[in-house]
């Protein structure tokens, strides 16, 4: 057993002194997170939330409880926190074909057939392909997909979400052809002909064709997403886009206590949701957070759809995609403002970031607590750096992004803007802090690869050796912040989160490893052997 559990109420001196909580831990070194980045050896928890953290000795003659855990040397943090990701959306892939690290199309190929073979459906759905890690790196067709599935309808959908492949099936389905035109979108075509590769707002065009999940299929997407989230540390995610429906189901699956992690909700920017939620003001209970909104400025840098500034390196003429109409962001972050909700937007390209930067200014002003975000800012103009800082804009940032990209990036943006992309320190310096998430599926769901890609910026097979533009690696305490109280001050929830003070809830995570001392190659491998929420055990490891 790595640490044990002793029941009974421990009493040291007298009772009289000692007050009662429901769990001790004890026996452990306990990472805290707290302003002073202070490190303790015991917790007391009463009532889901922290009484007390100190020494052994300390807590001991402070409190009793009738659960005492001896954690045997072992390492807490507080409960880890991505904060961006698709957590509904990564439930509902696992019924879908995982194309996820495939060499080739073939393989894809190979793939597909097996999955349609063991879960027969109406549609072929996958996710995760990307032609950047195959020997010939460019979109594949819908030829194949023509020919093994002549009746059925397919939709892969490329790692990033940026891109999709259909068959004719189903472009025939959505009544697409070679003159096909989408604003914010592209149909890729050859000789007239559609290949089947759709880019970004085209890929609605299909996908709106896809038969719509029920609330029991909702709700089972929710609760396999939980139980891999549980068994890698997380407690809390900020989850990247939602309709009024799916909040509703998170939030009976919550009341139920089915659902317990703590979920930050961005609202899809759809009038229902405005109607039912964002008019109203913010909506919370304990676990769950509605006050913000998901916008959309432009694509990916791995499907070309990035907005830039200047046209791509290795595609002259194409600067990228701007997927909304300026005019309606616009009207969309007066409405949020208006109702005092965040506004969360997708900016990838430099071009994007910089409308986004302005756009944010004309309506912020100047400095505020309103703690808008950019969601990705991966590619930042030298001159707008400060924009952030002068209003107080949050970049919420993805640190594995920079490590999948690393191979390709400087392909798409040749050497000079390689230097603002990616720039975790530097964009971490305008307001002195900022909130890391994995943005899965698009990245591994585990929040350990994201500490590991900020700190080392090398991928798992230590390259490069010397790491990846290492002047914008973060410390290793910056990166413990950002994936905790960081994390947690990006959805105003920093008073009752994110770090194992009294007050706060028992959220925290139990490690094999000590992140902040053993060699950092090893971090990522770390194991989880505990996750509580509100002093319960959620996950134990076998």
């Amino acid at each position: 057993m790595p640490f044990m559990i002793l029941l009974g109420s421990i009493i040291i001196g007298s009772c009289h002194s000692q007050q009662e909580a429901d769990l001790i831990i004890t026996n452990t070194t306990i990472y805290t997170v707290d302003e002073e980045f202070s490190v303790q050896e015991a917790m007391a928890v009463k009532e889901g939330k922290i009484l007390a953290v100190g020494t052994d000795r300390a807590i001991r003659q402070a409190y009793r409880a009738d659960q005492v855990i001896s954690l045997d040397g072992k390492y807490v943090y507080p409960g880890f926190i991505d904060a961006h990701c698709h957590f509904l959306n990564y439930g509902r892939n696992l019924q879908h074909a995982d194309l996820t690290g495939t060499g080739s199309f073939e393989e894809i190929l190979e793939i597909l057939q097996g999955h349609h073979k063991k879960h027969p459906s109406s549609w072929i759905i996958g996710r995760g392909w990307d032609q950047n890690d195959w020997p010939v790196k460019e979109p594949p067709t819908r030829k194949e997909l023509d020919r093994l599935f002549p009746d059925t309808p397919v939709l892969i959908t490329r790692i990033d979400g940026h891109a999709a492949l259909a068959n004719r099936k189903a472009l025939e389905m959505a009544g697409i052809t070679g003159k096909t035109e989408v604003d914010g979108g592209e149909v890729i075509t050859r000789n007239g002909v559609p290949t089947g590769v759709l880019i970004d707002n085209a890929i609605s065009l299909v996908s709106r064709m896809l038969p719509r999940p029920g609330k029991e299929e909702t709700a089972r997407a929710l609760l396999n997403a939980q139980e891999d989230c549980l068994a890698v540390g997380l407690t809390s995610v900020h989850e990247a886009g939602l309709g009024r429906e799916e909040v509703e189901t998170i939030d009976s699956l919550q009341n139920a206590g089915k659902l317990k992690m703590r979920i930050y909700v961005m609202l899809n920017p759809s009038e229902v949701n405005f109607e039912r939620f964002i008019r109203r003001g913010p909506y919370q209970t304990d676990r769950l957070n509605v006050r913000s909104i998901k916008l959309f400025c432009d694509g990916a840098l791995g499907s070309r759809g990035a907005l830039l500034l200047e046209p791509y390196s290795d595609d002259p003429g194409n600067h990228g995609l701007l997927v909304s109409d300026i005019y309606e962001l616009e009207r969309l972050c007066r409405e949020a403002y208006k109702y005092n909700y965040q506004v969360c937007t997708h900016a990838i390209g430099d071009s994007a970031n910089r409308l986004m930067l302005n756009l944010y200014g004309k309506i912020l002003e100047g400095p505020n607590d309103r703690r808008w975000r950019i969601e990705h800012a991966q590619i930042i103009h030298p001159e707008d750096f400060d924009l952030f800082g002068k209003y107080h804009i949050i970049p919420s940032i993805q640190t594995t992004h920079a490590t999948s990209d690393m191979y390709w990036a400087e392909d798409r943006l040749g050497p000079e803007r390689m230097k603002g992309a990616y720039a975790f320190k530097q964009l971490l310096e305008q307001n002195g802090w900022l909130p890391n998430g994995s943005d899965f599926p698009v990245e591994h769901i585990n929040p350990l690869f994201g500490f590991y890609a900020g700190v080392a910026r090398k991928d798992h097979e230590g390259y490069p050796p010397e790491g990846f533009q290492t002047e914008n690696a973060l410390t290793r305490e910056q990166a413990l912040r950002a994936m905790t109280v960081w994390a947690a001050k990006a959805a105003f929830e920093e008073d009752k989160k994110g770090s194992l003070v009294p007050g706060k809830w028992a959220d925290f995570v139990v490690l094999d490893q000590d992140l902040m001392n053993t060699p950092i190659d090893s971090t990522w491998q770390a194991r989880v052997l505990m996750t509580w929420i509100a002093g319960e055990q959620v996950f134990r490891a076998e």
